[in-house]
């Protein structure tokens, strides 16, 4: 172990309780729960940065194979954080509030201000860029929450209604782009094959426009509907709509479309051999 490991080590090991309890402090560690569970990511830290020490890596490279298990402890600290909605500036702030603590030592130990000064800058940017590392974990980590929470919301904005015996439906909301496209094709032809349904209704009330690139999403689905053996019916084209379709020349010829859900279900109703009718007074 070189020298400048060997005193931040023994600034860790004689002055662990010291170091923890002024790092708590400069980041308002308080009481209660909070405070333990801050005291036990503070310990967590700590004990990775030791091991790094101990390791011999090189204080001034946080990208050394030594800082492993300290790069494991930040993001398993990050990430943790982001789960429980602390913002990112939080995470880095606890991090660099670990300076303080860290050079205190540094002089109680050496004694040598020159010695602790030469020291300063290594170990400075070392805290800065555990604390960059935190920042980009976290972003990562909330990027795939948010990515995760889409997904979950894109499910339930395409869900395949069973209206009735042999009748499928599927109500677009909002814009239909090509993921879109391809979870609704894959649920809706799932669905056809568990219940053997036989015509498929996709309504597009509430898809606010029509262009050339969501009609090909529609016409994909079709395809696909019919490659199954069932037949599709379009509803809810609004006189906006099959204006634009008509004027951007778009070629919807044998696919059935309707006005309203309730059009088509009666069309589809009538297909599959039912006669809805009301009773006599």
């Amino acid at each position: 172990m070189n020298q400048d490991n060997r005193a931040i080590d023994e600034v860790l090991t004689s002055r662990r309780e010291d170091v923890l309890r002024e790092w708590l402090s400069e980041v308002g560690g308080g009481r209660g729960d909070a405070a333990g569970t801050t005291l036990s990511e503070a310990r967590s830290v700590l004990d990775a940065f030791q091991a790094g020490v101990r390791a011999d890596a090189v204080v001034s490279r946080f990208d050394d194979a030594g800082w492993e298990s300290l790069r494991s402890a930040l993001e398993t600290l990050s990430r943790t954080r982001a789960a429980q909605g602390a913002t990112a500036a939080d995470t880095s702030l606890f991090v660099l509030a670990f300076k303080k603590p860290l050079f205190t030592g540094l002089h109680a130990v050496l004694g040598d201000p020159r010695q602790v000064l030469d020291m300063v800058w290594p170990l400075s940017t070392l805290v800065d860029r555990m604390a960059q590392f935190t920042m980009a974990t976290y972003q990562r980590s909330r990027e795939d929450v948010i990515a995760r929470q889409q997904e979950e919301l894109l499910e339930l904005s395409t869900p395949v209604v069973k209206l009735w015996d042999g009748v499928l439906a599927v109500p677009m909301i909002g814009t239909l782009d090509s993921s879109r496209t391809q979870l609704v094709m894959e649920s809706l032809l799932q669905r056809i094959v568990d219940t053997g349904s036989e015509i498929a209704i996709i309504d597009i009330t509430g898809v606010p426009t029509v262009d050339t690139l969501v009609a090909q999403h529609l016409l994909k689905t079709v395809t696909a509907i019919r490659l199954m053996g069932a037949e599709c019916i379009i509803s809810g084209v609004r006189p906006q709509i099959a204006q634009t379709i008509v004027h951007l020349g778009i070629d919807l010829q044998g696919i059935t479309t309707k006005a309203s859900l309730a059009d088509a279900l009666s069309l589809a109703m009538r297909r599959v051999g039912y006669v809805v009718s009301r009773p006599k007074a």
